[in-house]
């Protein structure tokens, strides 16, 4: 099945059961069935089945799935062996944080540059990372060949910032500014939409009577 016809939600389900896979395994366990990992996880066992056809792995029939041959075939359909190239705009609290999250290269995500507007970071390295002064996004996209951005700067700069990447070579964009980017129809934009989980994780803890005491 191709990337592209898989539900959103199934690409979104993965993750949870590679994590799972790789704790199992560190357990010791070698065999998993789909009807085990529904049990464990929450979730239809005809769903599991499903989602794990669409990366292409075949079970046995009352064996049930290689723990291993499960983790490479999910790494596989997500690209996850094969490391991309990222550049970060604003390297402020949140943007430094994820310079700094160890879970990019396992999913084949390789930051190389970041960028910031504050005289005080340009010229240094965050995490191992160096920071260069935004007006200089253009030209490192295309100099050191990177495909995928990520913005962590205001709403009021993402557009801007957006569209200078895509003059760069920019293919796919991490978005968490709380604004829809006005990009070709060619240009992968995944949003993060923080303020938008928090308001309901909020409102979910209103209506319990648990919020602000």
């Amino acid at each position: 099945m191709a990337a592209s016809a898989v539900p959103t939600p199934t690409l979104r389900r993965l993750p949870k059961y590679y994590h799972y896979l790789k704790r199992i395994q560190g357990e010791g366990q070698e065999i998993i069935s789909a009807t085990q990992m529904a049990e464990d996880l929450g979730i239809h066992h005809t769903q599991v089945r499903k989602d794990l056809a669409a990366t292409g792995s075949q079970g046995k029939p009352k064996v049930g799935h290689r723990v291993a041959d499960l983790l490479a075939s999910i790494e596989t359909f997500l690209n996850w062996n094969s490391a991309s190239d990222a550049c970060l705009v604003g390297a402020g609290n949140l943007g430094s944080a994820l310079l700094g999250y160890p879970g990019f290269d396992k999913a084949g995500i390789r930051i190389t540059a970041a960028f910031d507007a504050h005289p005080s970071k340009v010229g240094k390295k965050i995490h191992g990372v160096p920071v260069y002064p935004v007006d200089k996004l253009e030209e490192v996209i295309r100099r050191l060949h990177i495909t995928i951005g990520i913005l962590t700067i205001p709403a009021d700069r993402a557009q801007h910032v957006a569209e200078v990447m895509v003059q760069g070579g920019i293919r796919a964009m991490w978005n968490f500014a709380p604004i829809t980017l006005d990009v070709p129809e060619d240009i992968i934009v995944e949003n993060v939409e923080l303020y938008a989980s928090l308001a309901i994780f909020s409102r979910k803890l209103s209506e319990r009577g648990t919020f602000r005491g």
